[in-house]
C-alpha cells in the first residue's frame, strides 16, 4: 500500500483501520471455516492440523489454534475455535465455535447443520430458508471451499456433514437481534471478509476524518463513503474510483457528512446495505444496529409514494426485515430501493447545508447487487420533508 506525507498508509479501508490502532478480529464465519477445516483433515489422515491456517475471501491466511479436538476415526471428528474478536466490544467474544464433521455418501456434497448454540431460521426476509441453519452465505462457502482443498490435498470426496455449534449460544444470542428476526436457538455464523472490523465512535470518526484529509490532498474529487466492504467492491465497479477515494464509513453517516460540509469534495457517493441505508432515509445519522433500527413503517409510507396500494403497505409495515419490504415492493412493480436512495440523497444534502457537493446514493443487497440509486443532485435548499 502507498505511503503518504504523514507515514500512514494513502488511504481506504486498510489506512483508516490502521489509523485507528484498534486490533481487528475474526468472525465466527471464519472460526467454523478453521473448525471444519481442522475436524475434516483429522477425519482423513487421522492428526488434527494446529494451528490451522485457512484463507478469508481477500487473501489473508490467518492461523488458529484448537481448543477443542475429538476424533472418531471414520465416522466423525470436532474441532473447535476460541473466538478473538479483537478490539471490538462483540458479544461473542471468546465463544467456543465447534465444526462436527461427518462423512456422507458420494454425491451428497457439503450439508449443514446448526448443533447446539446456532440458530435456526423461521421467518422469511433473510438470505437465509425457514429451516435452513442460521450459517450465512459467505461463511458456506468459504467452509465449502476449505472442504474442497482438505479433499483435494487428502484423496476425500469432499461430501460431508458439517455441523457448526457455538458454547452458550443460545444464552448469548439473547443479546442480539437474533430472537427478534425469527432466528431461534442460538446465534448466527456471520462475516463477509471473515475479519472483525473494530469500532472506536472516536477512533472510526477521525479516521474518517483523515480518510478524506488523504482524498483530497491526493486530489480526489469524487470520494464514496461505503458501509463495508461490498459497498466497497460496489463504488469501485460502478466508478472506478482508487482506494485513496473510499472512505470506510460503517455505520457514521453523519461523521462523513459533517467533515465534508466543512471539506467539501465536488462529488459524494453514499453506498451500503438497503437496510442500512434506510436507516439514513429516515433521518438517522448513526446507523448502528445498536442506536437505530430499520423502521417498516416507514418503509411502508414510502412505498404508498411510489404506488403501493393499502394491502402492500401493510404487508411492508409487518414485514421481518427490510430486505423482506424490498422483496415484497418488488414483486409489486414498487421501486422502494429507488425510493430509499433518493430519500437517503436528500437527508444527505440537507446535513450538507448547502455544501457545494453533489450526492448519489446507491443501495445494494448482500451480494452487492444494486437494488436502488439516485440521481446526482445537489442541495436545493428545501429538506427532505418539504415535499
Amino acid at each position: 500500500m502507498a505511503e503518504n506525507g504523514t507515514g500512514g498508509p494513502g488511504g481506504g479501508r486498510g489506512a483508516q483501520l490502521k489509523h485507528t490502532g484498534l486490533r481487528p478480529g475474526w468472525t465466527t464465519g471464519a472460526c467454523a471455516t478453521a473448525a471444519t477445516t481442522a475436524a475434516y483433515t483429522a477425519l482423513l489422515t487421522g492428526d488434527f492440523p494446529d494451528p490451522v491456517t485457512i484463507t478469508l475471501p481477500k487473501g489473508q491466511t490467518p492461523a488458529f489454534a484448537l481448543a477443542v479436538e475429538h476424533l472418531y476415526p471414520g465416522r466423525e471428528a470436532t474441532a473447535g475455535v476460541v473466538k478473538d474478536a479483537g478490539d471490538d466490544p462483540d458479544v461473542t467474544h471468546g465463544a467456543l465455535v465447534r465444526a462436527t464433521v461427518r462423512p456422507l455418501p458420494p454425491g451428497s456434497g457439503v450439508v449443514f447443520r446448526a448443533g447446539p448454540g446456532v440458530g435456526t431460521v423461521t421467518r422469511p426476509g433473510l438470505p437465509l430458508d425457514v429451516g435452513e441453519p442460521a450459517i450465512n452465505p459467505v461463511p458456506r462457502q468459504m467452509i465449502r471451499e476449505h472442504v474442497a482443498r482438505v479433499a483435494d490435498r487428502h484423496g476425500g470426496s469432499g461430501d460431508v456433514e458439517v455441523t457448526v455449534s457455538v458454547d452458550h449460544g443460545e444464552e448469548i444470542a439473547r443479546s442480539t437481534w437474533n430472537p427478534r428476526l425469527g432466528i431461534l436457538g442460538g446465534l448466527s455464523i456471520l462475516g463477509t471478509t471473515g475479519i472483525v472490523v473494530p469500532y472506536s465512535c472516536s477512533a472510526w470518526i477521525d479516521s474518517i476524518r483523515r480518510g478524506v484529509d488523504v482524498a483530497r490532498a491526493a486530489g480526489r474529487t469524487h470520494v464514496a463513503g461505503c458501509t463495508g466492504s461490498t459497498s466497497e467492491r460496489t463504488v469501485v465497479s460502478l466508478y472506478g474510483l482508487p482506494e485513496d477515494a473510499l472512505l470506510d464509513m460503517g455505520d457514521f453517516a453523519g461523521a462523513v457528512l459533517k467533515y465534508v460540509r466543512r471539506h467539501p469534495v465536488d462529488r459524494l457517493t453514499i453506498c451500503g446495505g438497503f437496510a442500512k441505508l434506510s436507516k439514513l432515509a429516515a433521518g438517522h445519522l448513526d446507523l448502528h444496529s445498536a442506536r437505530s433500527q430499520v423502521d417498516k413503517g416507514f418503509l411502508a409510507d414510502l412505498a404508498r409514494t411510489g404506488g403501493a396500494s393499502a394491502d402492500l403497505a401493510a404487508e411492508i409495515a409487518d414485514a421481518n426485515t427490510g430486505l423482506a419490504a424490498l422483496h415484497l415492493c418488488a414483486a409489486a412493480g414498487v421501486p422502494l430501493g429507488d425510493l430509499v436512495a433518493i430519500r437517503a440523497r436528500d437527508e444527505a444534502l440537507s446535513v450538507l447545508r448547502g455544501a457545494p457537493v453533489t450526492v448519489d446514493v446507491v443501495c445494494i443487497d448482500r451480494a452487492g447487487t444494486v437494488v436502488g440509486r439516485s440521481e446526482p443532485a445537489l442541495w436545493s435548499g428545501r429538506s427532505a420533508d418539504d415535499g
